[in-house]
């Protein structure tokens, strides 16, 4: 078989932890009399923390000074993690550890693109960090998606074309970003709203063994 780079987005494509992202930025909305509701929290997939915060405020039409957007960051994260204490193995989507286990079966290479800043401590916990060959995060890039940067730079630590990556996303913006870099797009969740991937599943259930196979030849 080829040698391919598969490059995975971590919340809402690995790990259940969309939820409490959207908790934590809700508590923030709320504290400053903000209605955020679900629909809102799909403009934030995939985009950087401090970007999130902008979206938020101008859902609000507030301004705000620096000073005060660093408190309500550090806040919003503090909230998060705190959610992450307890969190362990049951927190894996359905059908990506399978995934992950027939790559590695299949010398593929894989890695982490996401603009989580906790993605390692999430891979710690739920016990799948040793899958990965390179982990690129939010602490590695200083540019969000759909800025390709966190694909090509994960794609160039596995010594991999862009042309030969394949990108598991659940956000409009990371699906964007695969496909500025010329990768292939997998988008995972709700076609309506990820038409712009190639490939679009409902979860990872939904992926057999035949499609990755096609993806590696």
């Amino acid at each position: 078989m080829n040698k391919k780079a598969f490059i995975f987005d971590l919340d809402g494509v690995i790990v259940d932890t969309a939820k409490y992202h959207y908790l934590a930025w809700q508590k923030i909305a709320n504290q400053l009399g903000i209605e955020f509701t679900p629909e809102h929290n799909e403009e934030l997939k995939g985009v950087s923390r401090v970007r999130s915060l902008d979206i938020i405020l101008e859902l609000g039409k507030i301004e705000a000074d620096q000073e005060h957007k660093d408190k309500w960051l550090v806040q919003k994260n503090e909230d998060y993690l705190s959610y992450l204490v307890d969190m362990d193995e049951s927190e894996i989507l359905s059908g990506v550890v399978p995934v992950l286990k027939f790559l590695k079966e299949n010398n593929q290479l894989i890695a982490l693109g996401s603009a989580s800043k906790n993605a390692r401590p999430i891979l710690e916990k739920t016990g799948i960090i040793s899958y990965f060959d390179a982990i690129v995060d939010g602490n590695d890039v200083t540019n969000a998606k759909p800025d390709p940067e966190v694909f090509l730079r994960a794609a160039k630590l596995l010594n991999v074309a862009p042309e030969e990556a394949i990108v598991f996303e659940d956000s409009v913006a990371g699906v964007q970003a695969a496909n500025i870099a010329n990768m292939t797009s997998v988008g995972i969740g709700d076609a309506t709203i990820l038409h712009e991937a190639k490939f679009i599943f409902p979860d990872f259930t939904h992926i057999d063994e035949q499609f990755i196979e096609s993806l590696i030849k």
